[in-house]
């Protein structure tokens, strides 16, 4: 990725640079990765390329004036302990301030441990003990593509179809599959491009941009927590990790209350059972690497209950070796998203595809769904304007993206956009004497469900997930260049344990002014906080008993952490005590939910329970922002199972 344009002055750049150096600095002892600095591989000129491409002229300009804050501080005239220090002291003037340094530090560490070169190789990762790719992907034809997408050109067209579903993950391609299989005329809009195996090339910075909502760099407004969602054909369940848990029937239960009727019944059963077999979910082809197996001993010891995931995976992959990459795309096409299943059957039975699709507004007439209006960037990077003329409009483009387009299109209710769930997930990592190397083998395969109800039906899930270096590095705490250097050269031996919460509180996805997604949420519900709190405690006692000699927190500053021969109950102290504010904590989501919900309340739902919007007929809710509350189990089968109902629900009309 280069610069093609410049959008900073001269005086700016060189602040910038001065910045990343600081960040990651070259330093005299410990080898070619410790001398190594951020201008080395050229990482400003890189965050310039990106601005360039991503962002808005209003936001570059306030990066700039933050530049200009920090250079008035005489930061180019400062050694780096000086620089440093006056990074810390900024961050610390405002929130403001403090998320604009998070972000600087954030691209940084993205760009120094992710940025491949032409080989797919970056120099850090030797110094890090990271071996970078270990397969190729296979050649196109290997890896054919099989699903056929519209080609469009001019600066206008006009497409005719009965359904046209906005979307393609979970919710989306179960309800193409289901219409087109009905004999249904379906066109299917997706915001991201068609990429399959021939284009995973185990590599987390392209895969970062090329398959995830913004780049893989959404977040809250105010930087309270990450959001991972998919944006590719076949959304969230191409980059997922395939963990497959039946929707729980107490969550049906309160469900059927909020005016979701018969989802409590054992009816339902046959939509669960319909996607779970055609997703081949199985327990056969899931293997424990060595961050599940010390999860694994560290619930044996602590006497937790533990199980092996079920898991959407051929059982004909025999090698499990490379799925720790599997967050990048399945490169031996052995994960079961919806582009290997329900989209492969929905293309095979007529319905068509268009991608590069940005669905701007849902169209009505005589205030029913008349179609949608998007905007469809080509492959040769030019834009058409397409009018989508469809009398019925399934909306599935995640629950971020799902709100913004009804309140784009003025329709949904007071409720479009609230209710707002996100399973905030904390990370906490264990340092161990042999290595770990964690990028080997499943990126997902055992749980816990100890702690599922610890405040009420309130709790979080038990689990492990994989390590990917710039990830990591973004998301460490940060005292000082040459700390953060020493934190990732213990990446082999580093087990990161999460927690998957079912959050009380709610959040909220609003429009700025260009019509934008902006998705608000804090740990403001002292539910959440407490439980977030927790979750951290007990991954720390995991580690603990797993036989860590150091655990590390994703506290940002001052850094958390625990060595062996301290004071344990004093590191559990300082967590209890420790910040959760914006910007404090690395949290994450990889479950968003419930801004569309169903129910019976117009006032507090978007749709009612069949899915069809109260104030708009011909619009109906297929993705997980249709869920009345989080389920607090990952969601796929769950957001799959009710658009299986739903699709029945839009057939009986």
């Amino acid at each position: 990725m280069a610069v093609t344009v410049g959008v900073l002055s001269d005086t700016r750049r060189q602040t910038l640079e001065e910045i990343c150096d600081t960040f990651a600095p070259s330093l005299q002892d410990g080898g070619d990765f410790f001398a190594r600095c951020a201008s080395d591989l050229g990482v400003a000129a890189q965050i310039e390329g990106l601005l360039a491409q991503t962002a808005l002229p209003e936001d570059i300009e306030a990066l700039g004036q933050l530049l200009d804050a920090i250079a008035a501080q005489g930061f180019g005239a400062a050694d780096l302990d000086g620089r440093t220090a006056l990074l810390h002291a900024i961050a610390d003037s405002s929130p403001e301030a403090k998320l604009g340094i998070r972000q600087l530090r954030a691209m940084t560490f993205l760009f120094f441990y992710g940025l491949p070169d032409e080989a797919g190789q970056n120099p850090n990762w030797e110094g890090i003990g990271y071996p970078g790719p270990l397969s190729p992907p296979p050649t196109p034809e290997q890896a054919p593509k099989t699903i056929r997408v519209e080609s469009l050109a001019g600066e206008t067209a006009t497409l005719e179809a009965d359904v046209c579903v906005v979307g393609s993950g979970a919710g989306g391609g179960v309800i193409a599959a289901e219409l087109a299989r009905a004999g249904r005329s379906v066109l299917v809009l997706e915001m991201g491009g068609y990429r399959n195996e021939s284009d995973f090339r185990q590599l987390e910075l392209p895969g970062m941009f090329e398959l995830y909502l913004g780049g893989g760099l959404a977040a809250s407004e105010g930087g309270e927590i990450a959001v991972l969602a998919g944006s590719t054909l076949g959304g969230g369940t191409v980059v997922n990790y395939m963990n497959c848990i039946r929707t729980p029937q107490p969550i049906r239960e309160e469900w059927a209350r909020m005016g979701v009727e018969g989802i409590d019944e054992p009816a339902y059963e046959e939509h669960i059972d319909a996607v779970w077999r055609r997703l081949g979910v199985n327990d056969t082809a899931t293997s424990q690497n060595r961050i599940h197996k010390r999860l694994i001993a560290a619930c044996d010891e602590l006497g937790y209950p533990h199980r092996p995931l079920t898991r959407n995976a051929d059982t004909s992959c025999e090698d499990p070796g490379t799925c720790g990459y599997c967050y990048t795309g399945c490169q031996k096409g052995c994960k079961q998203s919806t582009m290997k299943t329900f989209l492969q059957d929905a293309a095979d039975d007529g319905a068509r595809f268009v991608v590069g699709a940005r669905a701007e507004r849902i169209l009505t007439s005589d205030g029913r769904a008349s179609g949608v209006a998007a905007t469809v960037t080509n492959a040769d990077g030019t834009t058409t304007a397409l009018t989508v003329n469809a009398p019925t409009v399934v909306l599935a483009a995640g629950s971020i993206e799902s709100p913004a387009l009804l309140l784009r299109s003025g329709i949904g209710g007071p409720a479009a956009g609230r209710h707002l769930r996100l399973h905030p997930a904390a990370l906490v990592g264990g340092i161990y004497e042999t290595p770990i190397e964690g990028w080997i083998g499943q990126i997902q395969s055992a749980l816990s469900d100890r702690f599922k109800q610890i405040e009420g039906d309130f709790g979080f899930l038990i689990e492990a997930t994989t390590i990917a270096p710039a990830i990591v590095a973004m998301s460490l705490p940060f005292e000082d260049g040459a700390g953060h250097k020493r934190a990732m050269a213990k990446l082999p031996h580093m087990a990161p344990f999460i927690s998957v919460a079912r959050d009380h509180g709610e959040g909220q996805v609003a429009i700025d002014e260009h019509g934008r997604a902006v998705t608000r949420w804090s740990f403001a519900d002292p539910v959440d906080e407490s439980m977030f709190r927790r979750a951290i405690v007990e991954l720390a006692r995991l580690q603990k008993a797993a036989g860590a000699n150091e655990i590390i927190t994703f506290f940002q500053r001052p850094a958390i952490s625990w060595r062996e021969g301290e004071d344990f109950d004093a590191f559990l102290s300082q967590i209890e005590a420790a910040s959760l504010g914006a910007n404090d904590i690395a949290a994450f989501s990889a479950h968003q939910m419930g801004s569309c919900r169903m129910g019976a309340d117009p006032a507090e739902s978007v749709a009612d329970g069949r899915g069809e919007l109260h104030d708009t007929p011909g619009v109906w809710v297929g993705d997980a922002s249709a869920f009345p509350t989080a389920p607090g189990v990952n969601p796929m089968i769950s957001i799959m199972s009710l658009a299986h109902r739903t699709a029945g629900n839009i057939l009986a009309g």
